[in-house]
């Protein structure tokens, strides 16, 4: 499943290839999805999502990826969400980053794997310094210590880097143990609801006590009522994604709603 970084395969995987969609055997394109800070109404990143070309869910077009493949695919839409965000003009917001999700286990070796984003990146005058990168606490992870090593690569390039869905999944508080990332994005189980529900005032005010111990930024994921917001912002959280501020649209950067 994870072939060395000698093998022709491996090699011969340029940035040209990590373009051609029909070698996957299907197509797709991104969605963008804003994070905003509410108080300052400031948009801090968007998120690529993918979609099918027709507008199929992501839950679609993650069901054709196998592992062989899960690599191709993987670079395929760090290139095209860096290529779309940059045409849609990101670039013109200022400080705003491009938040990417990767499949960690379709990383081999992070150095090697990385050279078709930053050759995208290049191509598209992006600086690497305007990238996110998170991996999903759903995304079983079998080798944390290999996770740790992309993300120590990672940051070396000056990347930001993210768990998504932090508080679900496979790993909690232990993958947190293992390496601090940049930013911890609170699964939207912990935010829905958030206002009426005082053990998850207190799990997320744990969460933000760890992470303000860390030095992480934190981002509420989910967020869809003005009383969630609201109970965010008093718990600490200024920076927050969901419906209730903007949905994912393909071909256009949304702008917040903020009435």
């Amino acid at each position: 499943m994870t072939p060395p970084s000698s093998s022709p395969t491996f090699r011969s995987l340029g940035c040209a290839e990590c373009r051609d969609h029909e070698a996957l055997g299907f197509d797709f394109t991104m969605a963008f999805q804003p994070i905003f800070n509410v108080r300052t109404r400031s948009a801090f990143a968007y998120e690529a999502l993918v979609r099918g070309v027709n507008g199929e869910s992501a839950a679609h077009i993650l069901g054709l990826v196998n592992d062989s493949n899960r690599y191709r695919f993987d670079q395929a839409c760090r290139v095209k969400a860096i290529e779309e965000a940059a045409r849609l003009g990101i670039l013109d917001i200022p400080d705003c980053l491009l938040s990417i999700n990767f499949l960690p286990n379709a990383v081999y070796r992070a150095e090697t794997c990385i050279r078709a984003t930053l050759e995208a990146a290049r191509q598209s005058n992006f600086p690497s310094n305007r990238l996110m990168f998170e991996v999903t606490e759903g995304e079983r992870v079998d080798d944390p210590d290999h996770l740790k090593s992309i993300f120590q690569e990672y940051e070396r390039q000056g990347f930001t880097t993210a768990i998504d869905d932090f508080g679900s999944g496979y790993s909690g508080l232990n993958l947190l143990a293992l390496f601090q990332p940049q930013v911890l994005k609170i699964d939207m189980a912990l935010t829905r609801g958030i206002d009426q529900d005082p053990v998850k005032q207190a799990i997320v005010d744990g969460i933000l006590l760890v992470a303000n111990r860390l030095g992480i930024t934190v981002i509420a994921e989910g967020v869809e009522t003005p009383q969630e917001s609201a109970a965010l912002l008093d718990l600490g959280i200024e920076l927050m994604q969901g419906f209730l501020y903007a949905r994912p649209e393909i071909g256009r950067l949304a702008v917040g709603r903020f009435d």
